[in-house]
């Protein structure tokens, strides 16, 4: 299967929102956790895209079962949000291309680091970002879970320059 990943749009916003609900109940997160919100969905356009940021959707056919955000904190900074794989398409690269292509993305956008954050009992996610070269910045207690801090530096690559949102030919996991 390939994943083919594009730019958010507003009709994506229902399909989004449950992708999100889904993957967060999957890994036992809830509302009132302390960690678990969702208030930023409806407002994509301003807290992501029109700011300098961006979020973008991985499609399998025309099903949506990927997505992440990057929502700029400064200049140089940008925090990567909502990185989420359908359950039943986890296993398969689809994180790591998402991240991937969130990384590239991130570059373009002229952003020199990224930060995000999951919590610890976020096992494949925790491990995704190690993979990719994420180092862990700090940890903080809230409520019931322990959320954990990362970030990496980011350097224009000649691959860091290629587009984002490619064809699903040129998005194989």
């Amino acid at each position: 299967m390939k994943l083919k990943i594009r730019r958010y749009r507003w009709s994506d916003l229902d399909t989004i929102l449950a992708l999100h609900q889904i993957c967060l109940a999957e890994v036992g997160l809830a509302p009132g956790d302390g960690v678990y919100y969702d208030d930023d969905f409806p407002r994509i356009q301003e807290l992501y895209l029109a700011c300098g940021g961006d979020f973008l959707v991985g499609e399998i056919g025309s099903r949506v079962v990927a997505m992440g955000g990057l929502r700029p904190i400064d200049s140089e900074t940008a925090e990567v949000c909502r990185l989420r794989v359908h359950p039943g398409f986890q296993r398969r690269g689809f994180g790591a291309t998402m991240l991937r292509a969130l990384e590239h993305r991130a570059v373009e956008l002229g952003f020199t680091a990224i930060r995000g954050d999951t919590t610890l009992n976020q096992g494949a996610a925790l491990a995704l970002y190690e993979r990719h070269g994420w180092r862990e910045t700090s940890r903080r207690q809230v409520g019931e879970l322990v959320v954990v801090y990362g970030e990496k530096r980011l350097r224009p690559r000649d691959e860091a320059h290629r587009p984002a949102v490619e064809s699903a030919d040129a998005m194989e996991s």
